[in-house]
C-alpha cells in the first residue's frame, strides 16, 4: 500500500503529518521523503543513514565534426536549451530536460546522450523503517528525475511525504498511489489550494481524504468543500500552542500531544478499508 500525503501549499503541517503517522504504526515500513528542494522528515524521524547514489539525467553532446547546423534539433526541443549561434549549436544545460528528441531528429547523428547529476538520493534506517529521501543539487531545477528515482523503493507499506502545490513534483510524488492524505488548514488559503490538491487527485485517479491541522473547531469552509467534492474529512488536528513549540524544537506531534497516536492508528485503519 502506497499512501501520499500531500498538500496544496507549504506550512500546512504535512511533513508533521507523515512523520507522526509513521511513528504511530510502529510497524516496517517504507518512509520517503520526496520534497526534494527542502527534505526535512530527517530531522523528526533521525534516520541512520547508509548509502547515498547520485541521480543522472541524460543531456546531449553534439560533435561538431558532424554537425552541419541544420537547426533540426533547434526547431524540436519543446524547452528552448539548444540555439543556434551562428556555425555552432549551444546547449543551455539548465533548461534541457534530457528527453533525447534532438538525437532523434539529427540526420547526421552528430548528437550522443550523455549523463549529467542534478541530485542524489539518501537511504537509512528509522528503527523499523526503512528510511529514504531525496536532495536537489544547488542551481539545478529538474527535481521530478529524483522524485522518480525515489518513488522506485517499494514496500508492503510506503509513506511518502510529498512536496507542497500542485505542480510537477507534487504530482509526480502522488501518482500511483494507493490513497492521499490531503493535509490543510481552515483558512481561505488552505480552502483554495485544497480544492486544487483534490482536483490534481481526481485526474490521477487517486483517492483521497482530508485531514485538518490547526483546527479549531469552527472548520464550515473546508467541511463544505469536502461535502461538495465527496471527499471525507478523517482527522482534526487541534490548534495549540504547545504543538508549535514542540515543533520548533524538533519534535514530533506525539511528542507534544500523544493522544494522537490512537487518532493517526484509527486514521489508517479507515483508509485501508477505504481502499479495500
Amino acid at each position: 500500500m502506497i499512501l501520499a500525503v500531500a498538500s496544496g501549499k507549504g506550512g500546512t503541517g504535512k511533513t508533521s503529518v507523515a512523520c507522526s503517522l509513521a511513528l504511530s504504526l510502529d510497524r516496517p515500513l517504507t518512509f520517503l521523503d520526496c520534497d526534494v528542494e527542502g527534505a526535512n522528515a530527517h530531522i523528526f524521524l533521525h534516520p541512520v543513514m547508509s548509502s547515498r547514489e547520485e541521480v543522472l539525467v541524460p543531456y546531449p553532446t553534439i560533435d561538431p565534426s558532424k554537425c552541419d547546423v541544420c537547426s533540426k534539433c533547434v526547431d524540436n526541443c519543446q524547452f528552448g536549451a539548444l540555439i543556434r549561434l551562428g556555425k555552432k549549436v549551444k546547449l543551455m544545460t539548465n533548461l534541457c530536460h534530457g528527453c533525447g528528441v534532438c538525437r532523434l531528429v539529427c540526420p547526421r547523428n552528430a548528437v550522443s546522450m550523455s549523463g549529467r547529476p542534478v541530485g542524489a538520493i539518501n537511504r537509512g534506517v528509522a528503527g523499523m523503517m526503512r528510511f529514504v529521501n531525496g536532495e536537489l543539487f544547488a542551481g539545478q531545477s529538474l527535481s521530478v528525475p529524483v522524485i522518480r528515482k525515489i518513488r522506485e523503493e517499494s514496500d508492503d507499506l510506503v509513506i511518502v511525504d510529498c512536496p507542497p502545490g500542485t505542480s510537477c513534483p507534487a504530482v509526480e510524488s502522488v501518482e500511483g498511489a494507493d490513497f492521499a492524505l490531503l493535509v490543510t488548514e481552515p483558512t481561505p488559503f488552505g480552502e483554495h489550494d485544497l480544492k486544487a490538491m483534490m482536483t490534481v487527485c481526481e485526474r490521477l485517479e487517486v483517492p483521497c481524504g482530508v485531514i485538518i491541522n490547526r483546527s479549531t473547531g469552527d472548520d464550515k469552509g473546508v467541511e463544505r468543500l469536502c461535502a461538495i467534492r465527496g471527499v471525507p474529512v478523517l482527522m482534526r488536528i487541534p490548534f495549540e500552542r504547545k504543538v508549535a513549540e514542540c515543533y520548533a524544537r524538533g519534535g514530533t506531534l506525539l511528542d507534544a500531544m500523544p493522544e494522537l497516536k490512537d487518532d493517526f492508528l484509527d486514521l489508517f485503519l479507515e483508509v485501508r478499508g477505504r481502499r479495500r
